[in-house]
């Protein structure tokens, strides 16, 4: 059996984006434990552990008082973009900063770069990475557009149901979202019950 190497990708767990923020995700905060046990379990397996940032400079177009959709936000340097902190990520986690450009939102960590300004798809292929676990926020922008755009670069991903939550600025806007990461080919993880990440790496191994 051939196990398709995997990685963990946490998108955007950042203060501003939790209860207290400046763009809270309601409840935001609860995916924080369901990811420690995630991120704990992808370091047991030898994993790659990505995060992604917003990481916004302080005038974009992404912001309402410059024509944008959103309030000032994860603005580079400030304290609200930095990581919740509870979340409990390893010395070795690769940190995916995105929304630098002034004239792109940035919702898609797969746009984001790398400490040493590297795309996130061009280090995942280095490292021979072919399924991405995808958990984070928010459901309904940032983890749907990173997961919609890992299938467009033909990775497998896994979404994982019990560590995300959605901004629903239009109330369905998260079950849209789940919906469209479906039609896109993604698998999405639901319930109590979570394998371990080697396990479920086997059971989407193809055979010999």
């Amino acid at each position: 059996m051939c196990i398709v190497p995997s990685a963990l990708l946490v998108v955007d767990v950042q203060k501003d984006f939790c209860p207290g923020g400046a763009l809270a995700v309601p409840d935001g905060d609860r995916v924080v434990p369901a990811l420690n046990r995630y991120i704990a379990d992808a370091v047991a397996s030898g994993w790659a552990v990505y995060a992604s940032r917003d990481w916004h400079p302080p005038v974009t177009g992404h912001f309402q008082a410059y024509g944008g959709q959103w309030p000032v936000h994860c603005v580079q340097g400030s304290d609200g973009a930095r990581f919740h902190p509870d979340l409990q990520l390893p010395l070795a986690a690769i940190v995916i900063s995105k929304g630098q450009a002034p004239d792109r939102p940035g919702y898609s960590a797969l746009e984001g770069v790398t400490p040493d300004g590297r795309l996130l798809l061009d280090d995942l292929r280095d490292r021979g990475i072919d399924h991405l676990y995808i958990g984070g926020l928010a459901t309904d922008y940032c983890v749907r557009a990173s997961v919609v755009d890992a299938r467009r670069a033909g990775l497998h991903v896994t979404v994982l149901g019990d560590a995300i939550a959605g901004v629903e600025v239009n109330p369905g806007d998260s079950a849209r979202a789940l919906q469209e990461m479906a039609e896109a080919g993604a698998r999405l993880l639901t319930g109590p019950v979570r394998p371990s990440p080697e396990s479920a790496a086997a059971r989407r191994a193809p055979a010999d």
